[in-house]
């Protein structure tokens, strides 16, 4: 039952490694940007929560939609401040500007809150179903898996048949067309940095819960192997977000628990090697001729 019992935790974390990478793939897909601070959108987010339910005494739903709305403003002001005047630079000025934006929050965090590692407590609580003999599963997983599926649908449906969902989509074919069809494309490329830090603040809180420490770097390697995740899964492509995300949770549990731990990571960026050798597009991914 073990093996099954690795197979559920690692559809556990890659459905936070889903919900992660769907703010990078969103934000790479329409604004062609990729936003390395995104990971630590996901620490902000986790201290929202935890501050409201321990400090401020907030009720669970409460601390979730607050640490939902600081996030997506977050997600907005970083927009603003640091992508936005960077909109038609060279990558490489995108790139420094995100891992200082990155490093940004992680020392402001540090300045707030310390290095001492916090004991995050799980919003759904710590309780068990017993799915057979010798097997059960957290409600935290159940939580997790069933949140990354109705965030997916809904995404997937916002995106097919909402006025805004349609503006992202033409944004990301030709931002200059899309503009002279009368789109506002600054306001569709916020909007599209305000739902992916939303989606953050659901995962940082979810992914607390399954493992419960948090600190200033919590969100940093997550961060990093969402984006591996969305590279892996095509990025651009929400459902090769969802593929890419499970698929690295499971391979990364079962590295951990069949070859190594420490070489856990390590493995997880080794497959991302091997699917840009193979595929470069990425699982779901569109090979795309640059126009000259």
């Amino acid at each position: 039952m073990s093996f099954v019992s690795y197979i559920l935790n690692g559809i556990s974390l890659g459905s936070v490694y889903a919900i992660i990478a769907l703010g990078y793939t969103m934000v790479y897909g329409i604004a062609k940007m990729l936003n390395f601070g995104h990971g630590d959108v996901i620490m902000v987010g986790s201290y929202v929560a935890f501050l409201a339910i321990n400090s401020m005494g907030l009720p669970v739903p409460v601390a979730i939609v607050l640490s939902v709305i600081v996030c997506t403003v977050l997600g907005m002001v970083i927009e603003r401040v640091a992508y936005k005047p960077l909109r038609h630079a060279s990558k490489l000025a995108v790139l420094i500007t995100a891992i200082g934006a990155s490093y940004f929050l992680q020392n402001v965090a540090l300045l707030l809150f310390g290095a001492n590692t916090k004991s995050f407590t799980s919003v759904v609580g710590n309780a068990s179903v017993q799915l057979a003999e010798g097997l059960s599963v957290t409600v935290v997983t159940i939580v997790t898996v069933i949140a990354c599926v109705i965030i997916m649908i809904g995404l997937m449906a916002f995106m097919k048949y909402s006025k805004a969902g349609h503006a992202m989509l033409a944004v990301s074919e030709d931002d200059g067309a899309a503009q002279l069809m009368g789109i506002n494309v600054d306001g569709t490329i916020a909007l599209t940095f305000a739902i992916g830090s939303g989606l953050a603040a659901v995962a940082g809180v979810l992914l607390c819960s399954a493992y419960p420490s948090l600190t200033p770097y919590t969100g940093s390697m997550p961060g990093i192997k969402a984006f591996v995740a969305a590279v892996c899964g095509g990025i651009g492509s929400i459902p090769g977000a969802l593929v890419g995300g499970i698929l690295l949770g499971i391979i990364e549990i079962f590295g951990k628990a069949y070859i190594s731990s420490q070489m856990a990571d390590a493995i997880v960026f080794a497959v991302l090697i091997v699917v840009l050798l193979v595929r470069p597009a990425g699982l779901f991914g569109k090979n795309i001729q640059e126009k000259v």
